[in-house]
């Protein structure tokens, strides 16, 4: 059992030189150890519960805590701290703010529900849209259906029936919670008629039964930025689905499927090509034709190159997103063995071959 003789440093099991901080997390843990609701019928436990209360009643107020420094107790008078008496014996009152923000799956201390349904931010959601590859290289604007729950356009959202609207519940009043006495303590748990929203829907509405919510599609413009890929998101703030109880409605996130290219590889802003170049060009040097998504471009191949070289074209690419300009051409050299060389080509290289082996 707790006894007054106990320093409210002692019943709570800090230092007398402890910091706030300290004071708070060591009463936290004891509350959470000792609490009624945890302990139900435990006479030891609720005595000790008092203790840990006014204990952290005189410490965590600082004049309070400086009285009993210098005196002994809160008000001046020597003696030890009120150790859970009650403001008829100790002058000082429990701190159940502190106790409803950790025991919030037990209910609020003596009635001081929830209320009614806290506004919560709407579900984000999510639709893909597919691009072409040559619009996801130079931006496009499209329009996309999108499946959400929105407001119903019977009722306006208010979930009964036209001309009628929610009453206070009867029931708790319009506190949206009811409260169950046990002993000094009450708890509190959402209405049963209402279901802790406070309001009670008469006559609900026949075209979304009184959800206030209809499953519809919606199109919606959405603008796709140059430079693209396979999978980028483009996310559009408040398209989402509608809060709950006034709270933001959420976003919809659009996500690009790109289709494939028949030329290009993509690389991140590069675009790779192959490019095809005869025996001849690759040994001793020529230009080519490279495509690029602004037309064709020359470029010089050096004497002596191999099959798979890459070569650049700055500046030629896909745009960045992030940033500016774009990327390169990477063009990779594919060296064309003719199948069925000409009469003529067949002699030289016969001859080519000669000299090699001779060589």
């Amino acid at each position: 059992m707790a006894t007054r003789a106990r320093s409210p440093y002692d019943a709570i099991g800090v230092a007398k030189t402890a910091s706030q901080d300290e004071i708070k997390k060591a009463y936290r843990k004891l509350v959470r150890e000792y609490h009624p609701d945890k302990n139900p019928g435990d006479k030891e436990a609720e005595e000790r519960f008092k203790e840990i209360q006014g204990a952290y009643d005189l410490l965590s107020d600082p004049e309070k805590r400086k009285q009993y420094d210098a005196f002994g107790s809160a008000d001046g008078r020597v003696g030890g701290f009120p150790g859970g008496a009650g403001p008829g014996a100790g002058g000082f009152e429990f701190d159940f703010g502190d106790i409803s923000d950790l025991f919030g799956g037990f209910g609020d201390i003596f009635g001081r529900g929830r209320g009614r349904e806290r506004a919560a931010r709407g579900a984000d959601l999510q639709a893909e849209v597919s691009v072409s590859f040559e619009d996801s290289l130079r931006g496009v604007q499209t329009e996309i259906p999108v499946q959400a729950e929105l407001a119903c356009r019977e009722c306006r959202g208010s979930g009964a029936q036209p001309g009628t609207s929610p009453t206070i519940c009867p029931e708790c009043k319009g506190r949206g919670v009811t409260v169950e006495s046990q002993g000094m303590f009450g708890l509190s748990h959402a209405c049963p008629r209402c279901g802790g929203n406070g309001t009670v829907i008469e006559k609900p509405c026949p075209r979304c039964h009184g959800s206030g919510r209809e499953r519809r599609t919606k199109r919606y413009k959405v603008k796709i930025p140059a430079g693209v890929k396979n999978g980028t998101q483009i996310r559009l703030k408040g398209k989402g689905e509608p809060g709950f109880g006034g709270g933001p409605p959420g976003d919809l996130i659009v996500v690009t499927k790109v289709a494939e290219s028949p030329i290009y590889k993509r690389r991140g802003a590069d675009l790779e090509v192959e490019v095809s170049v005869t025996y001849a060009d690759a040994a001793l040097g020529a230009k080519v034709d490279v495509p690029t998504p602004e037309g064709p471009v020359s470029l010089k191949v050096p004497a002596g190159s191999e099959s798979g070289k890459l070569l650049r074209i700055k500046g030629r690419g896909a745009p960045k997103l992030r940033g500016s300009g774009k990327g390169d051409v990477l063009a990779r050299l594919k060296i064309a063995v003719p199948k069925k060389p000409a009469k003529k080509e067949r002699d030289l290289l016969e001859q080519l071959q000669k000299v090699q082996r001779a060589g």
